[in-house]
């Protein structure tokens, strides 16, 4: 296997947990994903290694081998991983993996000989960016994709007027044998990836690739309520097989952060910035909210850090009537400096409370007492002595 540091291609650190690691998948897949990186080698090699760091971190047995021993340790238990293999060829084994970072219906199939073979899939993942209020009262947006179609020119194929040819060096089987001892070895042929034929002469409409890619641009309405990493499907919208049947598009929301609002599933956060003065007296302090401006009333003597629950000001929740929270969130601030008059008035004011102003000496005044008799006590025993 190619030599390259799964944490580092996550982006992740060795004491991820599990739900650290599915996430960093989820946007490195989503970011080098082939269908978003059209001939882009590059990328399509970044999205082998994102897929093999995944299959190796998200499963716990390879990872305890993988950080004892390393890679050697892996290919000793069998793990080949997906660098330098074809993508088409890999697309099976792929299906599971999708699946448990995504959730089921991307078309990926199970790893087997036949998924192997196909082309392309017939569903596919869109990104989307969406701003924070297009997430929380929805929106319509254009989405401008390009999906994959097959080549008529070819039928598919990749080759020149549909010809091809049995590789000669699997003899059409797609494998070829090795024996060591006693005991035969079947494994991917190298010169076909497995398809059993071999182009002779590329389609020169797509390529060799079998497919191209087409154009397209339509409206969608974005719900109210829309988070991070939530998935909608738009029937129809995906790849076009052979048959002109299409698959399916999943759009993947990311939203954009907001200066003041803080977002947490259907809650949402804003900090309120209190003067100190105001926390002896209370205050009421008007404050924004996601539509429009509410009134907080701060009690006398609140703590820092206090929060205060208003009920349905929050966000809408997707495919439901029920609303969110908006919390408002006390910050205490305090002058970062004072001038003559300032401190004169202060130091009156703390004064006016006279023994109530100095608590610390109410509280040490008897554990001063005790260490006093602390010493005196070894003063008399050295006495005696």
């Amino acid at each position: 296997m190619e030599s390259f540091d799964y944490y580092e291609i996550l982006e992740i650190n060795k004491t991820s947990d599990q739900e650290t690691i599915k996430k960093a998948y989820r946007k490195m897949a989503l970011k080098y994903h082939p269908d978003r990186n059209p001939e882009d080698k590059q990328a399509e090699e970044m999205f082998k290694k994102i897929n093999e760091a995944y299959e190796v971190l998200s499963d716990n047995s390879k990872r305890q081998i993988y950080d004892r021993y390393g890679k050697e340790g892996l290919e000793n238990n069998g793990f080949r991983g997906f660098s330098g293999r074809d993508l088409n060829d890999i697309f099976g084994d792929l299906g599971s993996i999708f699946e448990s970072a995504f959730g089921s219906g991307f078309g990926f199939g199970s790893a087997g000989k036949k998924e192997a073979k196909i082309k392309f899939v017939p569903d596919y993942l869109y990104k989307l960016d969406i701003s924070f209020k297009e997430a929380i009262f929805g929106c319509k947006k254009t989405i401008q994709t390009k999906y994959k179609s097959f080549c008529k020119e070819c039928d598919g194929t990749g080759a020149k007027d549909g010809k091809i040819q049995t590789c000669p060096d699997c003899g059409g089987k797609g494998q070829v044998f090795m024996r060591q001892g006693f005991m035969t070895f079947a494994q991917t042929c190298s010169l076909c990836g497995g398809e059993g034929h071999v182009i002779k002469e590329k389609c020169s409409i797509c390529h060799g690739e079998g497919f191209v890619f087409v154009e397209e641009s339509f409206e969608v309405n974005i719900p109210e309520g829309m988070d991070d990493e939530n998935r909608m499907r738009v029937i129809g919208k995906g790849n076009q097989l052979k048959n002109g049947s299409r698959g399916d598009l999943y759009i993947i929301t990311f939203v954009e952060h907001d200066d003041y609002f803080v977002r947490d599933g259907s809650d949402v956060y804003i900090e309120v910035p209190v003067f100190f003065t105001s926390i002896p007296l209370g205050a009421s302090v008007k404050i924004p909210s996601l539509r429009g401006e509410l009134e907080l009333n701060v009690p006398a003597n609140s703590q820092d850090g206090s929060k205060f629950v208003f009920k349905g000001e929050g966000v809408k929740e997707v495919n439901h009537n029920a609303y969110g929270s908006l919390v408002a969130v006390i910050k205490i601030i305090y002058p970062k400096s004072l001038n003559e008059e300032q401190k004169e008035l202060l130091l009156k004011l703390h004064n006016s409370f006279g023994y109530e102003s100095e608590p610390h000496k109410n509280l040490f005044e008897e554990c001063f007492e005790r260490i006093k008799n602390w010493f005196k006590s070894e003063k008399l025993k050295t006495k005696k002595q």
